[in-house]
């Protein structure tokens, strides 16, 4: 239930889904390949679940979701920009029968549909606050959004179909930031058939990397592979005279890829992801935010540290992380790599600088570092590890995150 188990560590939620089937800690164990005290360190918070391919095997094994072992789905505040009408509105529009075949699509609407050019100006504002972890934001204004692009696309044409496609894009974005993985491929697979639609290969392989997304956040990492392969070889023929757009989102495919093969424990191929979406930066020839991507070099080296610690490499996350310059990124993907360098210095029992990233990220974006498990992980386990009385500063920020 969204809120209810905010206090509980990783470790913590698997002993409770272990003892609520009623399975011994050596058989859970021997599931998982893993020894009987490995997993009472586990449970008792002296071992730190930080590898998603790991939470994933104890997942499998408890037959719960990935979402149920990491907290998710979370509870969105309201403030003043979300209103009171959030993911539940959210819910709604995106299972409106009318929109699954045109048998059931309502008459025409008597009321003129918003302009081309005002929908794209309306797409561009919800990735904008998106980028800007805006979560409240564009969960209030997603199901509008969606609402205007779909009236919009039954009287425009191709047009309209890609940007409708793109509706669903900043949807399933923010659903998946908040660990609503069933109603993200949902919005993913609407997604994806608007742009087939569309007929415009950089909006279908910006939906393509949208459900290699959408699979990630649903813990099937080896589909998503897959699907990364698949989708590049579609968009393959694109590459010859491939202008800025098409470069973004064919590199940030393979991003997205690489982070797939990393959970899925697959060396060689996040390594063959990564160099893909490397000579796409090389070309493309700098930082940039083409399609909203934040694709370039520095996104390339974000996700070289993010895939060390997904392969447990946590040295090279380490000696990388601290160092990348994303000031130039939209704060998304800068409070993302905090987040990431955080964990990775905490697990080299650097927790007091991990603390200070936390704190700045927070300053920068507090509803994404509240929404994001490994900001909430993070701060249970340092609690966790005091031996008296945390500190007024690691107090406080539990109290914000609703951990403490």
């Amino acid at each position: 239930m969204r809120g209810m188990t905010n206090s509980l560590t990783i470790g913590e939620r698997v002993a409770w889904y272990r003892r609520r089937r009623g399975v011994p800690q050596e058989v859970l164990a021997g599931r998982v390949g893993r020894t009987t005290d490995w997993l009472s360190k586990v449970e008792n918070n002296r071992i730190d679940l930080d590898r998603l391919s790991v939470i994933r095997s104890l997942a499998d094994a408890l037959d719960v979701s990935v979402g149920d072992l990491i907290g998710e789905p979370t509870l969105l505040d309201w403030n003043q920009d979300s209103g009171t009408r959030t993911v539940p509105a959210l819910r709604a529009a995106l299972m409106d029968y009318r929109q699954l075949t045109p048998l059931l699509a309502s008459p025409a609407p008597t009321a003129e549909p918003i302009s081309l050019e005002e929908l794209r100006r309306e797409v561009a504002v919800v990735f904008e606050a998106y980028q800007a972890s805006k979560y409240g934001f564009v969960a209030g204004r997603a199901p509008l959004l969606l609402a205007d692009a779909v009236q919009a696309a039954q009287t425009y044409g191709s047009e309209a179909q890609g940007l409708l496609a793109l509706s669903y894009q900043a949807a399933t974005s923010m659903l998946t930031k908040l660990g609503e993985t069933d109603l993200a491929w949902i919005a993913a697979e609407r997604g994806l058939a608007a742009a087939q639609q569309a007929g415009d290969p950089v909006v279908l392989g910006s939906l393509f990397r949208l459900v290699v997304h959408a699979l990630l956040s649903n813990g099937r990492f080896d589909s998503a592979v897959q699907l990364t392969e698949t989708a590049a070889s579609v968009l393959e023929p694109e590459m010859t005279h491939a202008d800025d757009n098409m470069l973004s989102i064919y590199g940030s495919l393979f991003l997205a890829g690489s982070m797939a093969a990393a959970r899925s424990d697959d060396r060689p191929r996040t390594q063959t992801f990564l160099r893909e979406a490397q000579e796409a930066a090389n070309r493309q020839g700098g930082d940039g935010n083409h399609m909203w991507t934040a694709f370039g070099p520095t996104n390339v080296t974000i996700h070289r540290v993010a895939t060390a610690m997904e392969l447990g490499d946590v040295q090279v996350a380490v000696d990388l992380g601290p160092d990348v310059d994303t000031s130039g990124l939209p704060v998304e993907r800068q409070v993302r790599h905090s987040l990431e360098t955080a964990r990775a210095l905490s697990a080299w029992n650097r927790a007091d600088e991990a603390l200070a990233i936390v704190l700045e990220a927070e300053q920068r974006a507090p509803e994404q570092v509240r929404h994001h498990y490994l900001g909430r992980q993070l701060v249970l386990t340092w609690m966790r590890q005091q031996r008296g009385k945390p500190s007024h500063t690691l107090a406080g920020l539990a109290q914000r995150l609703r951990v403490g």
